[in-house]
């Protein structure tokens, strides 16, 4: 699975140029609002040390690691809901992606107009939330007619039905929906509708130069990640020995996309695991609690239809006895079967029979 993110915000918060610098790809920015008005996409590599050792120990053909697709998308303004700017087209972009990321102005810039004509991260965390919550409430109103008709048809409808009622209940009292504590089964019946505030969401703060390690205070529940649009921007032309050596005299140990990418990872509950050998070496995302099938299947339908086991060797195995020969040796090289709950840096082989 490859994670998608959404990357929006107000115009002129620095969006642009952030996502410039994070996948160091020359989108539109301008000092104008509506400078990307189709929705770029950048895939960067997750940042994982583990896959320079298991390179050094297998020597394979390629590494490939996993990615995460940052989709930058048009401004929003308010009114947005009801098609005022780019509306329309900003809420049809984000509802492909797996979470929503905001970028939130925080610098200071005279040179830069802020679309409300001053700097108010909890006014513009606001502006964007109200918008989510209204084009939800507008989803949901138009379904709900239908989906009556459904429950009163067929009664296995009906908790769609009095889910939809329940969350439109959350909504107009300014809730997300994804707060709203909704059982699995509730969460599954409404997954068709695509609900914006349904998906996971994070904040990016972009602040000056001087506050990329500030401790922020949280933002509609959530503390944001300090990044600073110019540091990550001057990163990204950098070696990463000299990249390294920047990051010490800012006094940080991982860039702002680092950062970023492991808090995606967090917020939604993934982790990685690794098949290598001397062809090749690549990382694979999977939720946290996967079973070795499931890890199986994102490599192909047949590995997870077929599945037989799964020879497996945790990574401090693999790197302390120097590879699949020296974890067989030590009997660290396990034989796993369809019960087996993956664990992050898992090195897989699996067996198979279609």
């Amino acid at each position: 699975m490859s994670l998608s993110i959404g990357i929006v915000g107000l115009p002129n918060v620095g969006k642009s140029t952030l996502f410039t610098a994070l996948t160091n790809k020359g989108g539109l920015a301008a000092n104008y609002p509506f400078a990307t008005i189709e929705p770029n996409v950048g895939v960067v590599p997750v940042p994982d040390a583990r896959m320079d050792r298991l390179a050094e120990i297998d020597h394979p053909a390629r590494v490939v690691p996993a990615t995460v697709e940052f989709v930058d998308i048009a401004g929003l303004v308010a009114g947005a809901s009801q098609g005022e700017g780019l509306g329309n087209q900003f809420l049809a972009n984000i509802r492909e992606t797996d979470a929503i990321a905001e970028v939130v102005r925080y610098f200071t810039d005279e040179d830069v107009v802020h679309v409300e004509g001053r700097v108010d991260p909890a006014s513009d965390v606001d502006t964007i939330k109200t918008e989510l919550v209204l084009a939800d409430i507008a989803t949901i109103e138009k379904a709900l007619p239908r989906l009556e008709k459904d429950a009163k048809r067929d009664k296995a409808l009906a908790l769609k039905f009095e889910t939809a009622k329940k969350v439109l209940d959350g909504l107009n009292e300014g809730h997300r929906a994804r707060t709203l504590d909704l059982s699995e089964d509730e969460t599954a019946a409404l997954y068709d509708l695509h609900l914006l505030t349904m998906k996971p969401m994070l904040y990016i703060a972009n602040v000056d130069e001087d506050a990329v390690g500030a401790s922020l205070d949280e933002i509609d529940g959530c503390v944001p990640v300090p990044i600073c649009a110019k540091v990550e921007a001057d990163l990204a032309e950098l070696d990463p020995a000299e990249a390294k050596e920047y990051l010490a005299a800012m006094g940080l140990e991982e860039s702002g996309l680092v950062r970023l990418i492991h808090e995606a990872y967090r917020l939604l509950g993934l982790q990685s695991f690794f098949t290598t050998g001397v062809d090749e070496t690549r990382a694979w995302t999977i939720p946290i609690g996967a079973k070795a099938p499931q890890a199986a299947g994102t490599i192909h339908t047949d590995f997870e239809r077929g599945f037989i086991k799964a020879e497996t060797a945790s990574f401090e195995d693999y790197d302390q006895y120097g590879g699949e020969a020296g974890c067989r040796e030590h009997g660290r090289l396990r034989q796993e079967g369809k019960d087996y709950v993956v664990q992050d840096g898992d090195i897989m082989h699996f067996k198979f029979n279609v």
